[in-house]
């Protein structure tokens, strides 16, 4: 749903990571933010690869 605190594997905080990622995404390389953020680890890269934003698609069901 949203980015972990931490990476799964190595533990190292990256949670707060994320909005700076996905702002400069848009107008750079990957793999240039990934290293100019300090994300060396492959367990951390294939954690913000792989993530899937899935917070307002789910918000909009309701429960029963």
């Amino acid at each position: 749903m949203i980015i972990p605190v931490r990476c799964f594997s190595c533990g190292k905080p990256v949670g707060h990571l994320w909005e700076k990622y996905l702002d400069r995404v848009k107008t750079e390389d990957r793999k240039k933010v990934m290293d100019d953020l300090g994300l060396d680890r492959i367990c951390c890269r294939g954690l913000f690869l792989g993530h899937v934003d899935l917070a307002e698609i789910a918000g909009k069901f309701k429960k029963f």
